[in-house]
């Protein structure tokens, strides 16, 4: 789904950028909370993305204040030319007791039976794990001050993580929660476009674009 070119008067505008890969990214592992950085793949898909995100020329830079997060949100900053601001409340679901365990290893731990809804980039019951509606409870709010800070026509890039990027869009939207694992998993580095139309309605102008998708500006 392409976002089509900026136009004045077409409202403000939240980009949401998925932090690059990690190691445990590429091995299926749970992250949650944990503070695991980019790899190779990683870095080299952050600084694909960030020229073509710093296209839109935001006024506003937010990131996540985990290290796969402000990794990816440093590529952006050097691309902007501005600093990104964190946000603790941008971070991950934390995942609990599955954090760092593939959907084997979850298994192996609990029994067959935990793994048959396993999602890494979905809420599981484990644990010490938050729901859909606690991350909803912190990020939604977080994304609309976002978009109140805006001037009429800005834009804001938010850098932030999968699964609860999900949570926020439907949120955003008016959606129940539970409707965001209606939504396809977030690719590393790849973005969602919400721009608003009239004066309170949001609109998911594009999903999962990535930097050799398309150029939005």
């Amino acid at each position: 789904m392409a976002e089509p070119t900026a136009a004045e008067g077409r409202g403000r505008r939240l980009v949401l950028v998925r932090h690059g890969q990690t190691a445990w990214n590429a091995e299926g592992r749970a992250q949650g909370h944990a503070d695991v950085g980019l790899d190779d793949t990683g870095r080299d898909q952050a600084e694909a993305m960030a020229p073509v995100v710093a296209e839109t020329a935001p006024d506003l830079l937010l990131s996540s204040d985990l290290a796969r997060a402000r990794e990816t949100a440093a590529y952006l900053e050097k691309a902007i030319g501005m600093v990104a601001e964190e946000d603790p409340r941008l971070r991950e679901y934390d995942t609990g007791a599955r954090t760092g365990l593939t959907r084997q290893e979850f298994a192996d731990q609990l029994g067959p039976g935990a793994a048959q809804s396993y999602d890494v980039h979905a809420h599981v019951d484990a644990e010490g794990a938050e729901t859909v509606a606690d991350v909803g409870e912190r990020l939604v709010p977080a994304l609309r001050e976002a978009l109140d800070r805006l001037p009429e026509g800005g834009t804001a890039v938010v850098v932030l993580h999968g699964a609860a990027m999900r949570v926020g869009v439907a949120g955003l939207l008016g959606w129940p929660l539970d409707a965001a694992d209606g939504l396809e998993a977030m690719r590393n580095c790849a973005w969602a476009v919400l721009r608003e139309r009239g004066t309170t309605r949001l609109r998911l102008a594009g999903w999962n674009l990535g930097a050799t998708d398309v150029e939005i500006s």
